[in-house]
Parts: C-alpha cells; sequence; structure tokens
C-alpha cells in the first residue's frame, strides 16, 4: 500500500511572501534617501538605523523621544483607498510631541503590518512617511515591515512609528517659565489632525453621509483625511528670535486637556472660545451629531494645532515671526493666577 506524502510547505504558502518585502525595501529606497542628514551613517536595510550626534553644536545636548500612532485615520484611508498621505499624520504625531519642548527632530522610525504585503499600497504609505520627515527635517533611517496573515482584514495595516529629536539642556521649554500676565497663541490646525476619528467615523455613519460628497471645494473624505500639520520649521525658527514659555500639541483631550499638562501650579489659562473661528468642519460634526461644546473641545482640535504661551511684551513679534512662516497665528487668550486648568469662555 502507497502512502501519501504530505507536500513540502512554504513561508508563502502560510501567506508571507519574503520577496514582496524586498521589492518593497528597493521600491522605498529613492524615497528615504531624500530625507537623509548629514549625521546618517549607512543607509536602509541594516538590522539598526545610525545616527550621529551633531554634539559640536551643543553644548549639553538632550535626547528626546515621541512614539504615536494615527488611530482609526486609518479607517478613512482605508476607505478612500487612499493611503499617500496618512505617513505624513505619523510623522507628525510623533514630531510635533518633541517639538514641545523645543527639540529639532532629527530622526524617525517606523513600523507597518499588514495580512497581505502588497509592495504598491505599503510603498504609498511609506512615501507620506518620508514627506513627512521632509517636512520635519528627520531623516527616515529605518523601520519594520511585517506581514502577519490572519491579524488584518485583507487590505488594511496598522502604523506606528517614533520620532528622537535633539535640545540643548538650558533651551528646554518646559513650562516653568509660564507666569500671570502671558499671551497665550493659537497655530491653525489643517483639520482634525489625528484624534477623535471614532466619533467623526460614528457621526457620519449616523448622518447616512457618503465620503464622497461635496464639502467646499473638495469631498466630505478628503477634508476628513487632510494630512495633520507639521509645525517644526515654523516653532524652530520663531523660538530663535522669541522666547517661548510653553508649548502643548493639541492631540486627544483637546484644548482643556492639553494645556494643562505644561501649567505649573497657581496658574489658569483663560481661554475666549470667540477668538478664533470653526473650520467649518468641525462645525458640521457638532451638528450633525448633536454634540455639545464641551465634548467638541475635548475630542477634537476643533481648529487649533499648537498653544504657544509667550511674554506680553513678545505678542505682536511671535505672531508676526509665525505668520512670515505661513502660519495662522490667533491670540487665544491670557495666563492669570488662578486654580490649575484651562476656562474657555
Amino acid at each position: 500500500m502507497s502512502i501519501e506524502k504530505t507536500p513540502p510547505m512554504t513561508y508563502r504558502d502560510a501567506g508571507v511572501d519574503i520577496d514582496s518585502g524586498n521589492e518593497l525595501v528597493d521600491r522605498i529606497k529613492p524615497l528615504v534617501k531624500r530625507t537623509q542628514r548629514p549625521e546618517c551613517l549607512g543607509g536602509i536595510g541594516g538590522f539598526g538605523g545610525l545616527f550621529e550626534i551633531p554634539i559640536e553644536r551643543f553644548e549639553k545636548p538632550v535626547l528626546v523621544s515621541g512614539t504615536d500612532g494615527v488611530g482609526t485615520k486609518l479607517k478613512l484611508a482605508f476607505a478612500l483607498n487612499q493611503h499617500d498621505t496618512i505617513g505624513i499624520d505619523l510623522v507628525a504625531m510623533c514630531a510635533n510631541d518633541v517639538l514641545v519642548v523645543g527639540a529639532e527632530p532629527l530622526y524617525f522610525l517606523d513600523y507597518f503590518a499588514t495580512a497581505k504585503l502588497s509592495p504598491t499600497q505599503a510603498e504609498s504609505v511609506i512615501r507620506g512617511i518620508a514627506k513627512g520627515c521632509e517636512l520635519s527635517g528627520a531623516a527616515l533611517i529605518g523601520g519594520e515591515t511585517a506581514e502577519m496573515p490572519g491579524m488584518y482584514q485583507p487590505g488594511e495595516y496598522d502604523l506606528a512609528g517614533f520620532c528622537v529629536g535633539i535640545v540643548e539642556k538650558n533651551r528646554i521649554i518646559d513650562g516653568t517659565k509660564i507666569n500671570s500676565g502671558d499671551c497665550v497663541l493659537g497655530l491653525a490646525s489643517s483639520g482634525l489632525h489625528s484624534n477623535g476619528y471614532s466619533l467623526a467615523r460614528a457621526i457620519v455613519e449616523r448622518s447616512n453621509t457618503s465620503l464622497d460628497d461635496s464639502f467646499g471645494q473638495t469631498t466630505l473624505g478628503e477634508t476628513l483625511l487632510r494630512p495633520t500639520r507639521i509645525y517644526a520649521q515654523s516653532i524652530l525658527k520663531t523660538s530663535q528670535t522669541i522666547d517661548i514659555h510653553g508649548i502643548a500639541h493639541i492631540t486627544g483631550g483637546g484644548l482643556p486637556e492639553n494645556i494643562p499638562r505644561i501649567l505649573p501650579q497657581g496658574v489658569q489659562c483663560q481661554i475666549d472660545s470667540k477668538s478664533w473661528t470653526f473650520p467649518e468642519i468641525f462645525n458640521w460634526l457638532q451638528d450633525k451629531g448633536a454634540v455639545d461644546d464641551a465634548e467638541m473641545l475635548r475630542t477634537f482640535n476643533c481648529g487649533i494645532g499648537m498653544v504657544l504661551i509667550v511674554a506680553k511684551g513678545d505678542q505682536q513679534a511671535a505672531v508676526s515671526a509665525f505668520e512670515s512662516c505661513g502660519e495662522t497665528v490667533y491670540t487665544l487668550g491670557e495666563i492669570v493666577r488662578g486654580e490649575h486648568g484651562v476656562v474657555i469662555a
């Protein structure tokens, strides 16, 4: 009696195609090259990215690190089959956090995981990551691509990343200089950035609105997918001439929960709710979702991507400096003595 032999299996049979991974590396090499800085040593493909610390520019250099993802905004990228800007969001969420302490972004690494690797889709995502690195000044020195059958739905993926920056120790912006009488400035966001999308998607679904419906000069989907603004160039340039007392990146928790993270005890941030105009997408979400003001402010950035606190005497110079860098700037309010926290009225 003959016994049938079990046919040999390969990694590809199990759903992992090493050749596709190699193809992706070849595709992204020119993208990575555009992000390189003089401190980069070697190229991609090694076990670790090498970066020489530019200590000649610093007396007491301090490294600053930040890590993040883009949350359920990914679901919009999947729905619209548009993957070339979500990487900008990934870099922005990390680089903007590093900027808060006054650090210059140095380098970035990403993690891309999917059920079945599509070199074309992955290249599009990494193209956005490389663009974000160019905008932030960080070099893309490495990353990881993981193919994990059964972990994700077909055509879907997950993203994470981290950024490392550098700042002179005596120039760290930590909020300790914030005092009563300081002025509170806001830099406009480009939209929702990368927070509040679970609520935003629920509102879209409940309103029976299509992502393809017109919204202003574009569509609702394109408006919601608009990439997070990266503030690196404007903040680093302005901080050379203006003594910035504090910076808050307005992410999950909005203005009420992010500003207190930089406030010293004994002072309160008072913001005039009429000092800036809600972009139309936030008005639409609030109307369609019947969301109250407090919930809007603690879920979304509501049009303010960064908050900066400067001395009253530096207000006009700071506004002019940021505007010259292409930012839209609002004077939101002031710092007063009082219970620690934020009052928006």
